[in-house]
């Protein structure tokens, strides 16, 4: 179930977003800090400098980082860096620890263009749902990311990186 995405917005903005809201709050006790700080926040989807609506991908990176005797034990983390929509600065966006990514771009001569829509969601073992739409002269992209949390950093231009 997704609450405010293309298809839900288009529908009803206004009703989609309390939904999210009584969402988010009926598991906040759930939610990772994190997710939950930018979920509930007055900025994150809002016309703030900070939200990634309308922003760019510049770079996705993916590790995996390794620890044990044989270096055995493994962990994945990604992070996202979006020009923002104004163009003043950079929006990363850090998932700590990955469980399962999806990443599907449609034909796009031009890129991902803009980054859409996305919403925060609890998966059933409590890990957070980050589903994000990417959009251009229709829906060109759809990623959906499983992680332990999303960590969020604002960096002006010319200045050192914010966390939020």
């Amino acid at each position: 179930m997704t609450f405010i995405l293309s298809e839900q917005r288009d529908a009803d903005v206004g009703a989609a977003f309390q939904r999210y809201r009584e969402y988010v709050e009926r598991l906040r006790q759930d939610f990772p800090r994190g997710a939950y700080s930018l979920a509930t926040s007055d900025w994150y989807y809002a016309d703030d400098h900070r939200c990634p609506h309308d922003a760019w991908l510049e770079e996705v990176t993916l590790s995996e980082t390794a620890t044990g005797p044989r270096h055995e034990v493994r962990s994945v983390t990604m992070r996202i860096r979006l020009l923002g929509a104004h163009h003043d600065g950079h929006i990363e966006l850090r998932y700590p620890k990955v469980f399962r990514y999806q990443l599907e771009l449609d034909p796009a001569l031009d890129g991902h263009r803009d980054w859409r829509y996305d919403e925060f969601r609890l998966t059933q073992d409590g890990n957070v749902l980050h589903q994000i739409e990417w959009w251009s002269l229709g829906a060109i992209g759809h990623w959906l990311i499983e992680a332990s949390d999303v960590e969020f950093g604002w960096t002006p231009k010319g200045r050192a990186a914010s966390h939020a």
